[in-house]
Formats: structure tokens, C-alpha cells, sequence
């Protein structure tokens, strides 16, 4: 018998948004991982956890989840929270470790990662991940969104790869769907008004919890930097005909 990653996906902060499945995976889990910066502080994903299997289950393994220039000390926080997990894998060899994420395990997850430096330090570990709702669909629901009709693309795209790519993706087709661009809001606004897709765009922040922000995108000028973790949808235009893109 093998140990068993499960990486879990358990939305964007709203504890009623973890799936029927992913709560089984909880708390079937030997140990449950979560997530936490090196200040650590409680991250969404530790307290939507925290709903569904007790604090003694719970492991907290500090993580390099806002580190983008220092390469060095990035690794060297890999190489560690890897160590870790993988002395919880080796100290349950037949049993299972779960991963909660936020969000969907295989949608810009820390889990990839870890994945990657499992398979090389526990070999034989099985991986496997079960899948959860993410930020652009809840932002869909709660605003009235609609993220595709017919034959439109979708395109998802992280800020963080600067704003050249947004604007890329706002000048083609379909729907477009920027994360993780708080600290760049302005230069979002800028891209949307350029390519003329300001009027019918949408961010929000913080969904499904009390500081729950979500506002037309017309309003970004005059915020400066939002939450990183905020989720902006530009829907695609459409002529308003029923099936108009069937």
C-alpha cells in the first residue's frame, strides 16, 4: 500500500461552497495540511477547513505564498514545507494526506507544486486531487456574470504576469478573467478602458465573507491597491439576442 497527496479544492472562502466530496476527503484524511504565510496569520483556506474537521487535525506549514523576488529564500521555503509534508506521509504510509487549497487544486495552486516535490522525495506517493469551485465562478454567481454563451472562448488570466498580457487577452474574444490583481488595479482599469471593455466589467474581493466587496470595475480608479486576491470578470460582448453566439 501507498500513501495517498489529496489535494483539495475548498472554494473561495465560503465554508457552503466545499463540495459533498471534498468534505469526505477532509475528514477521511489522516492529517489535513493547510497553507500559511511565514507572519501566520489564518488564511481562508485553514478556516473553511477549520468547519469541517477538528483543530487537532489540522497542520499549519508555513509557506512562501508572497514571496516573487528573493529565488533564494522562495526555495529554500519549498524545500522545508516539502520536508514536511513529506514526514507526515512517511509517518502514515498507508494512509492518506490531504491538502486544503483554495479554490481548485489544478487552477494556480500552491498543491502543483507541492505535488511536484513529493513525487521526488516520498516516491511511490499516489496524488490525486478532488476538484473545487473557484473565484470566478462564485464572482459569476454573486454578480449575474454570465462567463459564457454558445461558442465563446474563455480566458483566464493571473496580473501577475503583468498588464501586456491582460490587454492581450481583452483585445480577442470571449470572456476574460484576471486574478490575482489587486496591487495593479489601475493598471487593470487602464487596460479595460483601452480596450473598451470597462462598462460591463466586474471585480470583487473577499466572497463569501463579512468584508465581501464586489463593484462594477468602472470604479478602480479610485481605490489604489485592492486585496491581492481579487478576481475581475469582462464579460464578452454580445449583441443581446437570445442564443446570438450558438
Amino acid at each position: 500500500m501507498s500513501s495517498r497527496l489529496i489535494g483539495i479544492g475548498v472554494g473561495p472562502g465560503d465554508p457552503e461552497l466545499v463540495t459533498v466530496k471534498g468534505v469526505g476527503a477532509l475528514r477521511a484524511a489522516d492529517v489535513v495540511v493547510v497553507p500559511v504565510m511565514d507572519s501566520g496569520e489564518r488564511g481562508r483556506a485553514e478556516a473553511t477547513v477549520l468547519h469541517y474537521v477538528p483543530a487537532e487535525k489540522v497542520v499549519r506549514v508555513v509557506f512562501a505564498l508572497n514571496e516573487r523576488t528573493d529565488r533564494a529564500r522562495r526555495e529554500a521555503a519549498w524545500d522545508a514545507a516539502g520536508e514536511r509534508v513529506a514526514a507526515l506521509l512517511r509517518a502514515h504510509p498507508e494512509g492518506s494526506v490531504a491538502f486544503a487549497t483554495i479554490g481548485d487544486p489544478n487552477v494556480y495552486s500552491t498543491f502543483t507544486y507541492l505535488a511536484h516535490t513529493i513525487t521526488a522525495l516520498v516516491p511511490g506517493t499516489v496524488v490525486e486531487t478532488v476538484p473545487g469551485i473557484t473565484a470566478m465562478q462564485d464572482l459569476a454567481a454573486r454578480s449575474g456574470a454570465v462567463l459564457t454563451e454558445g461558442t465563446e472562448p474563455l480566458t483566464l488570466v493571473p496580473v501577475t504576469a503583468g498588464a501586456a498580457v491582460l490587454k492581450e487577452a481583452l483585445n480577442g474574444p470571449g470572456t476574460v478573467v484576471a486574478y490575482k490583481f489587486g496591487r495593479q488595479a489601475g493598471e487593470v482599469a487602464g487596460a479595460l478602458r483601452e480596450t473598451g471593455r470597462l462598462a460591463d466589467a466586474v471585480w470583487g474581493s473577499a466572497l463569501g465573507l463579512p468584508e465581501e466587496s464586489i463593484r462594477p470595475a468602472a470604479e478602480l480608479d479610485g481605490d489604489g491597491p485592492l486585496p491581492y486576491l481579487s478576481t475581475l470578470i469582462a464579460p464578452a460582448r454580445r449583441d443581446g439576442t437570445r442564443g446570438g453566439k450558438l
